[in-house]
């Protein structure tokens, strides 16, 4: 069986057959990733985790505009942030008040069995890390390692290739900032 990262350094040649090779090989990572996020994602979400690999693997194996892969790690934190990329698109799709905005349909036998729920605001938490990417990129592929792809610390950690003590300090860094973010300016605007 081929190792990935000569798989991805044919790919970034353009060789057509890489591509066929490359799923095999990946695949069930990236089933696992998805599905680790999916189990996150609200209820009545309409997207599948095996829509989400397939999508993801599209974006990232184009062999019209071929990607440049230094290693494995770095094509499973692109997928991370394809993944992240296509759940906030699908959120955007699903907001646009052609399709209800935020409106949902109810049954009305559903409405005694309602219950709350912790709203996971994903466009709120894009634009926020389009913000850390300029503060620390290297905390902002931690999140996607951790948060969008599911990896342990240590796991997000091997894949950067900094050691445990670092990526535990990036992600108490980013959970901070990104909570502040998020959360913090919701409580300057009442404020002021």
């Amino acid at each position: 069986m081929p190792d990935i990262t000569q798989v991805l350094r044919r790919l970034e040649q353009g060789d057509p057959a890489a591509a066929e090779q490359l799923l095999p090989l990946v695949y069930d990572e990236l089933r696992r990733l998805a599905g680790r996020r999916m189990s996150r994602e609200n209820p009545g979400q309409t997207m599948q985790a095996t829509a989400l690999v397939h999508e993801a693997y599209l974006r990232l194996v184009d062999v019209d505009q071929p990607q440049r892969w230094d290693c494995r790690g770095h094509f499973f934190a692109a997928a991370a942030e394809a993944m992240r990329r296509i759940l906030v698109e699908n959120a955007r799709r699903n907001n646009r008040i052609k399709r209800g905005g935020e409106l949902t349909r109810t049954e009305m036998t559903e409405v005694a069995v309602v219950t709350p729920h912790i709203h996971e605001d994903l466009l709120a938490l894009n634009e926020a890390l389009d913000r850390l990417k300029v503060i620390d990129a290297q905390a902002l592929e931690l999140v996607h390692l951790r948060y969008f792809a599911g990896l342990s610390v240590a796991e997000a950690a091997e894949m950067i290739g900094i050691s445990d003590r670092t990526a535990a300090r990036l992600w108490a860094f980013a959970r901070a900032w990104l909570h502040r973010e998020i959360c913090g300016s919701e409580g300057h605007s009442a404020e002021n």
